[in-house]
């Protein structure tokens, strides 16, 4: 889209500008950001520099690597993941490609931080939903280098107003995806009461008789003491009597990630 290029460009001058560029990319979820983060991947590359993606989760981690490998084996580019689960063995000879310049682009979650993943030379660092991550573990990724910081680019799909994007992210210079690809529908979002949760659940029945699949986020996995929200095991138990005729299944943090995988898949 016209939005997409005007971004890239906006990149491409930071990038020869002969500073560290620190930039946030604001687009809604379908707006094209990945391909975005995947073309200044490839302005890097060609600069004879690495590349690394960090997701604050393993999901996300695993859908972005999914994803842009996609495109790198197109290219005959080398691409990896790394998270907490990632083998010593694999993680050993990762290391090894890392430092020698043969890996060239790393996807991650937090696991990019430890010490011992080093580059040869990180050009660029991306961190995708960087509400998640604190200050620094941001600066974490700069030091990546010996001599010079990498550009940094943090995405976001949380629409955020410039005025208090300039307060949250001062450091940063901003840069929004307005327009979505064609073919994209529409995102419809509506705000109902708990006192509508039968014609919510109709509506739920409709969807699944459509043939479509549903997800339905908490705050919390457990009970707590001191907040009174709705709970994961909670919402599961009332959910699986509205539908006892309905496959459903439960994906939090806490569960193994072989589990995660299995519920994925199905």
């Amino acid at each position: 889209t016209n939005a997409q290029k005007k971004v890239i460009r906006e990149i491409y001058q930071d990038m020869k500008s002969g500073r560290q560029m620190n930039r946030l990319l604001q687009g809604d979820v379908g707006s094209g950001k990945t391909i975005v983060a995947f073309i200044c991947i490839l302005l890097v590359i060609g600069g004879k520099a690495q590349a690394a993606l960090m997701a604050p989760t393993e999901i996300l981690a695993q859908q972005h690597f999914a994803n842009l490998r996609k495109y790198a084996d197109l290219m005959g580019l080398s691409i990896a993941l790394l998270t907490g689960s990632t083998k010593k063995a694999e993680r050993r000879k990762l290391h090894e490609q890392l430092q020698s310049g043969a890996l060239k682009i790393l996807i991650g979650t937090h696991a990019l931080l430890e010490e011992e993943v080093r580059f040869q030379h990180l050009g660029l660092a991306i961190i995708d939903e960087q509400h998640r991550f604190g200050v620094a573990q941001r600066s974490k990724l700069w030091q990546k280098n010996e001599d010079i910081y990498p550009h940094v680019l943090v995405m976001t799909a949380t629409p955020i107003p410039r005025t208090l994007a300039m307060t949250l992210y001062g450091d940063l210079d901003i840069s929004v995806i307005d327009e979505m690809p064609k073919g994209r529908k529409p995102i419809r979002t509506t705000h109902q009461f708990d006192s509508h949760r039968l014609q919510l659940n109709a509506f739920l029945r409709s969807q699944i008789e459509a043939g479509r699949q549903v997800y339905i986020v908490y705050p919390l996995i457990d009970e707590s003491e001191k907040l009174d929200l709705k709970h994961l095991m909670d919402g599961y138990e009332s959910i699986s009597r509205a539908f006892p005729d309905v496959a459903v299944s439960i994906l939090h943090g806490q569960m193994k990630p072989e589990a995660k995988e299995f519920d994925m898949k199905r």
